[in-house]
């Protein structure tokens, strides 16, 4: 079925696994990093040198023409930022640092936002609502329940906090490719949509704004902005659904 994600075998759990941990630990390298003056290219080529360094290579360089290894969305930037060398970070500022890597076939996606020196009271509020917002979605995985009741869960936590849910990106089925169907929205309804079930694998990765939701694609082709200019910021895991819960397989 087209809009059904993969259900992993469980000989196939340890392969997706260690590469779930290959892409948490490029990003935690990154993480460290992070500082006024470095630039969105020498992240890019951080997580080169990290995930060769692993023995995988980055899902992301390549994949339908895009030129880079990682996407850096700071600030007003959604997703699907792009690395330059004139592109640097300031105190104040905040970065989406989305890492994809493959190993032995497998792919695994995570993300997180990061405060830059001192940010404001502001700018980490949506970086602490869009953290809680991936922690509802995954809080509801589990054999049986709908793909609506994450959307549901996400976009309560956002609304209670004052801020609104991207609905032109969303996640993905994930596995042998990085990118998989369904897509999976960030608002929904209880009871509705997909249900899920064991060994299925997809992405959580709520895109939470200050502002109003809408988006554009800027003339690159690639990278997303918020219309009204507002901040944005993101947080992601790759889960595979279990009779109780979830496996998130890119905890850091």
């Amino acid at each position: 079925m087209a809009n059904v994600p993969p259900r992993i075998a469980e000989r196939e759990f340890p392969h997706f696994r260690r590469a779930g941990q290959v892409a948490a630990q490029t990003l935690a390298h990154v993480a460290s990093r992070l500082a006024p003056g470095v630039s969105t290219a020498d992240i890019d080529a951080w997580v080169r040198e990290d995930t060769a360094r692993r023995g995988a290579r980055p899902s992301q360089l390549g994949y339908h023409g895009f030129p880079a290894a990682v996407c850096t969305s700071r600030n007003q930037v959604v997703c699907h930022g792009m690395p330059r060398a004139d592109e640097l970070l300031r105190d104040g500022d905040i970065i989406n640092v989305d890492v994809t890597s493959e190993l032995g076939g497998w792919h695994g996606d995570t993300s997180a936002t990061f405060c830059i020196g001192d940010v404001s009271d502001e700018a980490r509020h949506v970086v602490e609502t869009a953290r809680r917002c991936l922690e509802a979605g995954v809080s509801v995985v589990r054999h049986g329940a709908h793909l609506g009741d994450l959307g549901a869960a996400i976009h309560a936590v956002a609304r209670e906090a004052g801020c609104e849910i991207v609905r032109d990106w969303g996640g993905h089925g994930i596995g042998r490719q990085m990118h998989l169907p369904p897509h999976v929205a960030h608002v929904g309804r209880k009871g509705t949509g997909l249900k899920l079930k064991a060994g299925m694998a997809f992405t959580i990765e709520p895109m939470v704004t200050l502002g109003a939701p809408d988006t554009r694609v800027l003339a690159d082709g690639w990278t997303v902005v918020t219309v009204d200019g507002r901040w944005s910021a993101q947080f992601e895991h790759t889960v595979v659904v279990t009779a109780t819960g979830c496996e998130v397989l890119t905890l850091r």
